[in-house]
């Protein structure tokens, strides 16, 4: 029974019953939902589950070598979630995740495009809450930004569906082409889930703005779904290379800037991606194991450092890092966790991050693609300096801030360290690891070329922020506010077009109020004429005066035309 379900499925249903369940109770619930769900794992692949509607097959439950490691970590990570959240006492935030959570996971088993969007949308409509609970003027407004951009990819993503469906009488979520009509709505409603470049201001505007358990959710799954349907239906497309390339190098510079270290963590979030979508833009088995295999260790350390900055504003209050440090006497497991989570993001040997970025970066080798893998090199160098320092440096150490706290709840404590550990396990047991990736490879990530060049690279880098933060170069944490991509829709549109209707209107009501006299001025001016010359006697009478009066106006109207349409 439970395998005609698609997985996930069961998770949003059973989170309709989280709110009337005492707090304990309701943990347990919560992790039995998710074991429920993952009972999918054990099917194998093939479809598994359809329904017919209107004489169109809708494929709710399909698995394949791509779908595998994506319901794998996505399911680890809705456990993480539920370990983590455990604190919480509102009900309201256990239901967003639980539904938010189930919806990804059901969205990368389906079959078809139609099955795809009612997912797609469903992960925007139960995460929006999870920045709602931010609980702030700031938070409100941002979570409706929100909304309103992933229904737009939403949109996007439909339309493309409805067009090949009358193109081709089906909607497979296959393999598409670019230069089709369709094939491009589909990739704009993609790109904008991945956060392309100048499509990625929703994501630095609403993450830091959630909760401190809604942000770590949120960092795994609307953009890996986004990652996960690239590599499905746009694998091997060469455009994603160069947008890709983009992504990894742009963020940095934002990263090194901000102030606030959850808005530095999705700015991270950003450059990361980057190095997926440039593996699936290669297309090759390498690449795209790369590709899954880095999103899959991504979830682990970018959640694990979300987890950390999140207990920091549990305890503070505060993630900006004008004002923390000195925290790492006060919150030691929190500090190594979060410097195991630093470590594994800057790619360091024996862990998640390198043996997941080697392959991107063998896979660019074999292709020969330089430009590209010395823009990758440089971002992996950017990588260390604003995730791999910053975060942990101005959270635990730089100055005294005068902070005196107490460490994480341990719930959260539980979650961080499971999370620190599979970072360590992936990195010492890569082939273990390799084995759920889409594709068989005999790949060894420990070789000496590999090793010696990251840690060159590391060790570089890592002497660049000691020479920058000694000479007081490294731009000052400051309170301030950098500026986004999503400035452009929230604040300069509206800047320019705003003031641009109200002159339309003004002038267009001083153009009727000008009409309305000269109309006037002109009957007056024609009434007196013909009435005081005695052009017309008062006896002819008022309905002759009329239509005398209208024929002459239309005498002038007639001359007027023939003057300016010569």
């Amino acid at each position: 029974m439970i395998s005609n379900f698609p997985p996930g499925f069961i998770m949003i249903i059973g989170a309709l019953l989280i709110p009337f369940l005492p707090h304990m109770i309701r943990q347990i619930y919560m992790m039995v939902l998710v074991l429920i769900s993952a009972y999918s794992l054990t099917l194998g692949f093939g479809i598994h589950s359809t329904i017919n509607v209107m004489g169109f097959d809708f494929i709710l439950f399909q698995s394949d070598s791509l779908t595998l490691p994506f319901a794998i970590i996505f399911h680890i990570a809705a456990a993480l979630n539920v370990i983590y959240g455990a604190h919480e006492k509102q009900w309201k935030q256990h239901v967003s995740i639980m539904s938010y959570s189930g919806a990804a996971i059901a969205a990368v088993h389906a079959g078809d495009l139609f099955t795809l969007f009612v997912w797609w949308e469903a992960t925007a409509f139960t995460s929006v809450f999870l920045i709602l609970a931010g609980n702030t003027y700031r938070s409100y407004r941002s979570a409706f930004r929100y909304i309103l951009i992933q229904v737009t990819s939403g949109m996007f993503l439909l339309a493309g569906a409805i067009i090949l469906l009358i193109n081709d009488g089906s909607a497979l979520l296959t393999k598409f082409d670019i230069n089709s009509l369709y094939g491009q709505l589909i990739f704009i409603a993609f790109g904008i889930k991945a956060a392309f470049p100048l499509l990625n201001g929703w994501l630095q505007d609403s993450y830091p703005e959630a909760s401190e358990i809604g942000t770590v959710a949120l960092s795994t799954f609307t953009t890996k779904l986004a990652i996960f349907c690239f590599a499905k239906c746009f694998a091997g497309t060469e455009l994603l290379i160069v947008i890709g390339a983009i992504m990894t190098f742009y963020p940095i510079f934002f990263a090194v800037i901000e102030n606030d270290l959850r808005r530095v963590l999705t700015y991270s979030l950003n450059n990361q991606l980057g190095f997926m979508i440039v593996a699936i833009g290669i297309g090759t088995e390498l690449a795209i194991n790369g590709a899954v295999a880095h999103a899959f260790a991504h979830i682990l350390y970018k959640g694990l450092l979300f987890m950390g900055m999140g207990a920091v504003l549990f305890r503070v209050g505060t993630c900006k890092a004008s004002e923390l440090g000195g925290l790492f006497k006060y919150m030691p497991i929190t500090a190594v966790c979060t410097i195991i989570g630093a470590i594994s993001i800057s790619a360091f040997p024996l862990f998640s991050g390198f043996v997941a970025k080697s392959l991107i970066m063998s896979a660019l080798g074999k292709e020969g693609l330089v430009l590209v893998y010395f823009m990758l090199l440089f971002a992996s160098a950017g990588v260390l300096h604003h995730s791999g320092i910053k975060i942990p440096f101005f959270a635990f150490f730089a100055h005294e801030s005068g902070i005196k706290t107490k460490e994480a709840p341990l719930n959260m404590i539980i979650a961080m360290v499971i999370a620190s550990a599979l970072c360590i396990l992936i990195g010492i047991f890569p082939s273990t690891f390799y084995q759920i990736l889409p594709y068989e490879i005999n790949y060894q990530p420990y070789d000496f070329s590999h090793v010696v060049g990251q840690l060159q690279l590391l060790t570089f880098a890592a002497f660049a922020f000691i020479c920058l933060w000694h000479f007081k170069i490294y731009p000052p944490e400051l309170n301030s506010t950098v500026l986004n991509s999503d400035w452009v829709y929230r604040k300069m549109i509206p800047g320019v077009l705003i003031p641009l209707l109200k002159l339309v209107e003004r002038m267009n009501q001083k153009f009727e109020e000008v009409i309305v006299i000269s109309f006037s001025k002109t009957k007056i001016l024609l009434s007196n004429t013909m009435i005081k010359n005695k052009v017309f006697d008062r006896e002819v009478g008022s309905d002759t005066l009329i239509v005398i009066q209208i024929f002459t106006i239309f005498l002038i109207l007639i001359f007027i035309g023939q003057f300016f349409y010569k």
